[in-house]
């Protein structure tokens, strides 16, 4: 903590500062050279004048109520009085310390989400197909995440996973999979790796997770799945929906985890469409009824999140064009 030296006589500020031997004492010239979060102390008159943006508890007399509001309405942390310190300053100090420090965190999430959703791939040109993308988290951060790249002129890997619960714990796993997914050459090999990784580092999280590459030439699409719903579905012109069902386990659960592959060909106008179970939830009943809808609003292209959901959504669908 630091002191600002105030700049008009404050009577026994000797014994005021004695309360607090952990101060640092500086002066208002110098405040340029201190870093812009450190929470400082400093007297009303000094605060309101010369309006600093260093995070302040001001400090004034029994007859300066108006002054006090002031800086409190011009953002100080809290408002003391010279002759009425708390009982145990020290203390003080410390519980408004955490809770500006709780308070900045609040503040950076939107900055933070604005982060989050620029590590998100940017759209792509791809010869025969179109990828479109819905990605809505619950809150600020989103535990949900897609991604999708090409590994040569002809073949383009994605995937779209599911990180359990909410909140920045899960957000960091979806940003930890940006940059540690390794830019894998198959389904099973992104899964596998991402899979040893939770293990070996006992993330106390799992994740569902749908991968797939695609010959963008032959329409060959492999995908492999990790405990993941709702399945893929295969969206065809006068066709009934295919539902890629599977079953396996989320990743880090097991380091014994096996992945199957499995083979199907897109066909002209086809849409495979993956979504995080997020979008289950604009629906009502169970969950072969949420399904059912689901599957009814995606195949008529008529899904609309709302616009507060309960839980991250997340849709990636890639659309052959020709």
């Amino acid at each position: 903590m630091y002191f600002i030296q105030p700049t008009r006589t404050i009577p026994n500020l000797d014994e005021v500062l004695n309360t607090l031997p952990s101060l640092q004492m500086i002066r208002i010239e110098d405040i340029e050279l201190y870093d812009s979060t450190i929470i400082a102390i400093a007297d009303v008159n000094d605060f309101l004048h010369y309006q600093w943006s260093l995070p302040t508890i001001v400090i004034g007399r029994e007859n300066e109520g108006t002054e006090l509001s002031q800086a409190w309405e011009m953002g100080a942390l809290a408002g003391w009085i010279w002759t009425r310190l708390p009982a145990n300053p020290e203390h003080s100090l410390l519980k408004i310390d955490a809770q500006y420090k709780r308070n900045q965190d609040s503040r950076d999430l939107p900055s933070a989400a604005e982060l989050q959703k620029k590590l998100l791939p940017n759209p792509i040109e791809l010869q025969n197909y179109k990828v479109e993308t819905l990605f809505k988290p619950s809150a600020y951060l989103s535990g949900d995440w897609y991604d999708y790249w090409k590994i040569s002129d002809k073949e383009i890997i994605f995937y779209l996973a599911d990180v359990s619960g909410h909140g920045v714990t899960s957000s960091l796993l979806t940003s930890w999979m940006a940059a540690f997914h390794g830019r894998s050459k198959t389904p099973r090999e992104l899964l596998k790796k991402l899979n040893g990784m939770l293990v070996q580092e006992n993330i106390e999280k799992h994740i569902t997770m749908l991968a797939g590459i695609l010959n963008l030439e032959t329409h060959e699409l492999k995908w492999s799945s990790a405990g993941h719903y709702p399945p893929a579905i295969i969206f065809e012109p006068n066709q009934p929906p295919r539902v890629l069902n599977t079953s396996s386990f989320p990743l880090g659960l097991t380091e014994e985890l096996e992945i199957e592959e499995h083979v199907t060909t897109l066909n002209r106008h086809a849409r495979f469409i993956i979504c995080s179970d997020g979008a289950l939830e604009p629906f009502e009943g169970g969950l072969n009824e949420q399904f059912s809808q689901l599957v009814y609003h995606l195949q008529n292209q008529s899904f609309q999140a709302p616009e507060h959901v309960a839980d991250d959504i997340a849709i990636l669908s890639i659309r052959r064009i020709n």
